[in-house]
């Protein structure tokens, strides 16, 4: 068995990953800064360091751990709130990488996954579906300090030997999201406000003809774990996504039949840095992890049922 540290354990993303590495009989810690997530999110069994992962004491209080891999999901991940503070944006999304880069070369940690995000190829000309080896134009700071940490894992690698992968998830969705967060993920600001009677319409920022491409939680986890140690990973920008894209309108007739609720929506100016549409060419992806991902209407249906057995 392993031991590795997941940062971000106390998020929907990085709780899954961290269920499924202690369900395999693996040891885990993780360093959270409870900004987003909630304590109760991590997994019993967790070592847990509550800090920002950005300051030295924090990295401190691992004590020269030794870990097979580092799997750095944790990150300040709304483009929007990028917007309110870039300085706080780039410490938890770049200085971060930096601190735990360093922290693998004292340790002799020589593997590390990093989450990225679609974020980074922006919009240009239109175009709708990007590959990784398409132009990277980032809109927000929250981009921005994402791009800047590829490439200081291209450097590390190719300075001090760490073997890296780069996950560009796109939009991920499902059990355990953050519903009071209505600043990050699509379907969960949609479902909170459709839910929450203190929300008198549902406001929607931006046109019903935008759209993304999501993601299930599981499946993001599965194929995050499974690139700790396939080889095919290694040293790779891979895309995370289901190659489909749905957009708002779809989105939003779904949430209204699956909740059987005919609350009104109203429309209003899109945020700052928002991209308009984006999906993946998951062709890299598919030669080497051919599982199928979820469909989305299938995905949301369990996001749902389990939110329904909580309530």
């Amino acid at each position: 068995m392993s031991k590795y540290l997941v940062t971000g354990a106390a998020g929907f993303i990085g709780a899954n990953i961290v269920q499924k590495l202690l369900n395999s009989g693996h040891t885990v810690w993780t360093i959270d800064n409870l900004s987003t997530g909630y304590e109760d999110n991590i997994p019993d069994g967790c070592q847990f360091i509550e800090g920002d992962i950005s300051d030295d004491q924090t990295i401190a209080r691992l004590k020269g751990q030794y870990f097979d891999a580092i799997l750095h999901i944790a990150g300040q991940s709304s483009g929007e709130i990028s917007f309110e503070n870039p300085t706080t944006d780039i410490n938890s999304n770049a200085v971060s990488t930096i601190k735990l880069l360093d922290y693998a070369i004292k340790t002799k940690c020589q593997r590390f996954i990093y989450a990225s995000t679609m974020s980074v190829y922006g919009e240009q000309n239109q175009q709708e579906i990007f590959n990784e080896l398409d132009r990277v134009s980032p809109k927000s700071f929250y981009a921005v300090g994402k791009l800047a940490s590829e490439h200081y894992l291209r450097i590390y690698h190719e300075q001090y030997g760490i073997n890296y992968t780069i996950l560009r998830y796109f939009n991920v969705y499902g059990r355990g999201q953050n519903l009071n967060n209505l600043k990050q993920g699509m379907v969960s600001i949609y479902l909170k406000q459709f839910i929450d009677t203190s929300f008198p319409v549902v406001e929607i920022k931006g046109s019903s003809q935008r759209f993304r491409d999501f993601s299930e939680v599981n499946d993001v986890a599965n194929v995050t774990i499974e690139s700790i140690n396939n080889l095919n990973f290694y040293n790779e920008i891979i895309n995370i996504g289901t190659g489909i894209k749905t957009t708002v309108a779809e989105i939003l007739n779904l949430l209204k039949k699956n909740l059987n609720s005919d609350k009104d929506v109203v429309f209003s100016k899109g945020t700052t840095g928002d991209q308009f549409g984006i999906y993946a060419d998951n062709t890299k992806l598919k030669k080497i992890y051919p599982k199928e991902f979820i469909l989305f209407d299938q995905g949301l249906q369990l996001m749902l049922k389990e939110l329904t057995n909580e309530m």
